[in-house]
């Protein structure tokens, strides 16, 4: 079991609150827990998929764990040799406030009584382009679900999984590397000149090995690279800006239901290169 902490020696706030946008999020996920061992500096959030092997989905300090356990964010779902924690009903409501004030604070809005509101809701807003003119359109997603989860769940004419779980795991990769490199909407707004302008090593740091946030931009740019545009982008769009299906279509210009065919394809080439690279992904048994 994590060992809690007094209130004094919590992580500071903006890291707190970071990582818990990032984590709890991943503890909405169905069949999705915190899991650590004794002794070990890091946690991991697993999920279960429903052929019953499980995938990793984040990777976070010991410290942030039990600074969770501390605010009541997470409560013990299993004892043993590797103790589990699932989300509790003040993490749900924390983590809806969270990316309420996130997403007011990026668009320079003070809404604290919207912000409350919205601790009780489970979906979230944000701003994306629209058109060759770039306008940008509001649209409303669910803050607590990965379309990537809700696409794995459709069944084919053959009654298996659309999705298999080497290709969920490949796309929740890109996914937390995404997350632990920290891109915002800047990149997003730059997404077009990335993958077209030969621009791909502006996301790539310095020489030298890289680590942290730079080794995951480095793996991000390099899986983005592998794919190129179109499969890029809508691997992008799903996986990391958890972009619907349907929206991703229109925002793309394609015809309807032919987008998971071509994240499919995508998946299946980002699966091949995280192999290629001895990175696996993320897969646990």
């Amino acid at each position: 079991m994590i060992a809690t902490k007094r209130a004094e020696t919590l992580p500071d706030t903006a890291n707190l609150e970071t990582e818990a946008r990032r984590i709890l999020r991943r503890l909405c996920e169905p069949e999705a827990c915190l899991a650590i061992a004794p002794k070990m500096e890091k946690a991991v959030v697993v999920r279960e998929l429903p052929d019953g092997r499980t995938i990793r989905t984040a990777v976070l300090d010991r410290a942030i764990a039990e600074a969770f356990v501390v605010k009541d964010w997470i409560e013990l779902s299993g004892n043993g040799k590797v103790t589990r924690y699932g989300i509790s009903s003040a993490g749900r409501a924390a983590l809806k406030r969270l990316l309420s004030e996130h997403e007011a604070s990026r668009q320079g809005l003070a809404e604290a009584p919207a912000a409350f509101g919205d601790q009780h809701r489970d979906y979230a807003e944000r701003e994306v382009r629209q058109g060759e003119a770039k306008q940008t359109k509001r649209i409303r997603y669910n803050a607590l679900e990965s379309p990537l989860s809700a696409i794995a769940r459709r069944k084919g004419k053959d009654g298996k999984p659309f999705l298999s779980s080497e290709l969920v795991a490949a796309g929740e990769r890109l996914r937390e590397d995404f997350e632990l490199a920290q891109i915002g909407p800047r990149v997003a707004q730059n997404w077009d000149r990335f993958l077209t302008a030969g621009d791909r090593n502006a996301m790539r740091p310095g020489g030298g090995p890289a680590q942290g946030p730079e080794g995951a931009r480095a793996r991000v740019a390099d899986a983005l690279e592998e794919l190129g545009a179109g499969l890029g982008d809508v691997a992008l769009r799903v996986c990391c800006f958890l972009e619907g299906m349907e929206q991703a279509e229109k925002r793309m210009g394609w015809a309807a239901r032919s987008g998971k065919i071509v994240l499919k394809i995508a998946l299946q080439r980002l699966a091949r290169h995280y192999e290629a690279q001895g990175a696996g992904s993320a897969m646990i048994g």
